[in-house]
C-alpha cells in the first residue's frame, strides 16, 4: 500500500514508529484489519527499552491484564512477568502477526507534507505517509537530575537506565535518588545481595501499595478507578495504605494525605511494594532526605546533613522524548507527554496517532491493548 513519488520519497499509508509492545499491539489490530502498516525501530531490536532494564525487572502488572490484542502472555510466565520471559513473549507476539520492523531507523522529524499526510525525516532519508502512528513508550529518554556540584563530585553517579544487578557495587555504599517503583525496586535489588550497604534519598514520599494482598492483585482497583475524580480516590487511597503498608513514618516516609493528588500533579504512579517495605524496616535500607547538592565526596541533604555514597544512582524517571517531534507542532504538554491520542487530534492535521504514551494507573500494557483497538477502528471508519 505504498506509491513512489517523482521526488524520489516512497509514500505509505500507514508508519507506526516504533517496536515496543505499542508498537507491535498496534501493527498487528491494523494487519488484522486489513492494513500494511509499515514499522520503523530506531534500535536493532524489538522491544529495546524492555531489554535494557535491570536484572531484577519484572512487569508492575499482573499478567493476565497485561497481554497485547490477540494473544495472552503465557500462564507459564508466572502470575508476574519477568523481563526475559516479556521479552520473549514480544518476539512471539511479532511472530505470529507477521510484524516485520525496518531496524536501525530513527525518526528525527515530522512535518505536514503538501499534499496531505506526513513527511518524516529519519536516519534513512525521507518518508511520507497518509498516517503516522508514534508508538515509541512514555519511557524512552532517561531524565538526569542535575544538582549543585555535579561536576567536581568524585564518586559514580549513573541513571537507573544503566544499573543491572549488585554486583558491581559489592562491599559499597549505594545511594538511590529516587521514590518510584524503578528506586525502590533497584534499592531492595541491591539490599537483598546482602553486600551492599543502601541508602536511599527521598524528596517527595511516595504512596505505597501492596502490589497484591494475598494473590489479589491491586491493578482492577486502578482499572476501576480511572475515571473517578480525586475527591472519591484520595480517601480511598489513604485508607488502602492504612490497611495494608505499616506506618513508615518512623523511617523517613510518611504517607502522602491525598496520594491521587500527588499522582496527578507529578505522574509517578504509587509504589507497589513486594520487598521493599520490609527493606526499609529491617534496616537493610536507610532513608535520607532529598539531596540538595554534592561536594566532592559528598552529598548534602535537605535537611544540612551529609553522606558519603561510594556510588549514586538516580533513579529519577524518564520522558518520552518526543519534544523534538511534536514540539513545534504544539502536541506536547508540560510533562513532555503528547497531547494527541489513539483517536487523533481535535482541531490539527489529520492523520497523527500515539499509542501507549500515557502514565496511567490501571497498567500501561491493558491500556496498549485499549488504544490498538481505538486505533484500528478510527482506521476503518476513515
Amino acid at each position: 500500500m505504498s506509491d513512489g513519488y517523482g521526488s524520489g520519497v516512497t509514500r505509505h499509508d500507514v508508519i507506526i514508529v516504533g517496536a515496543g509492545p505499542a508498537g507491535l499491539g498496534a501493527a498487528a489490530r491494523l494487519r488484522g484489519a486489513g492494513f500494511d502498516p509499515v514499522v520503523i525501530e530506531r534500535a536493532d531490536t524489538i522491544g529495546s527499552a524492555w531489554r535494557s532494564r535491570y536484572d531484577s525487572f519484572r512487569l508492575h502488572t499482573i499478567r493476565w491484564l497485561s497481554g497485547l490484542p490477540g494473544m495472552a502472555i503465557p500462564a507459564s510466565c508466572g502470575s508476574w512477568v519477568i523481563r526475559d520471559d516479556f521479552i520473549a513473549y514480544l518476539e512471539s507476539y511479532a511472530a505470529r502477526f507477521g510484524v516485520v520492523p525496518q531496524l536501525g531507523v530513527e525518526l528525527h522529524g515530522l512535518t505536514a507534507a503538501p499534499h496531505g499526510g506526513w513527511t518524516l525525516t529519519t536516519s534513512m532519508g525521507q518518508l511520507e505517509a497518509r498516517r503516522v502512528v508514534l508508538a515509541t513508550g512514555a519511557c524512552t529518554a532517561p531524565r538526569m537530575a542535575t544538582w549543585p556540584g555535579s561536576e567536581s563530585f568524585r564518586p559514580p553517579v549513573l541513571h537507573s537506565s544503566r544499573y543491572r544487578n549488585p554486583g558491581p557495587y559489592a562491599g559499597q555504599t549505594v545511594l538511590v535518588v529516587g521514590s518510584g517503583n524503578s528506586a525502590t525496586e533497584i534499592a531492595t535489588d541491591l539490599a537483598a545481595s546482602g553486600t551492599v550497604r543502601v541508602e536511599m534519598a527521598v524528596r517527595t514520599p511516595p504512596a505505597i501499595l501492596r502490589r497484591d494482598t494475598r494473590g489479589i492483585p491491586t491493578q482492577p482497583i486502578g482499572i476501576a478507578l480511572r475515571h473517578a475524580p480525586p475527591a472519591v480516590v484520595d480517601p480511598l487511597g489513604a485508607a488502602m495504605r492504612r490497611l495494608t503498608i505499616p506506618d513508615l513514618s518512623a523511617y523517613g516516609l510518611p504517607a502522602p494525605k491525598r496520594p491521587y493528588s500527588q499522582f496527578l500533579r507529578g505522574g509517578t504512579v504509587p509504589v507497589l511494594d513486594h520487598g521493599f517495605v520490609t527493606a526499609v524496616r529491617s534496616g537493610k535500607i536507610t532513608v535520607r532526605p532529598g539531596v540538595a547538592a554534592l561536594a566532592g565526596d559528598e552529598v548534602l541533604h535537605s535537611d544540612g546533613s551529609r553522606s558519603g555514597p561510594d556510588a549514586v544512582i538516580a533513579a529519577t524517571g524518564y520522558t518520552p522524548g518526543l519534544e523534538p517531534i511534536l514540539g513545534e507542532l504544539g502536541l506536547i504538554d508540560a510533562r513532555g507527554l503528547p497531547t494527541v491520542g489513539s483517536r487523533g487530534a481535535a482541531n490539527k492535521p489529520d492523520g497523527l496517532y500515539t499509542v501507549g504514551i500515557a502514565i496511567l494507573l490501571s497498567g500501561l500494557l491493558r491500556e496498549i491493548g485499549k488504544d490498538a483497538n481505538r486505533l484500528e477502528r478510527t482506521f476503518t471508519r476513515s
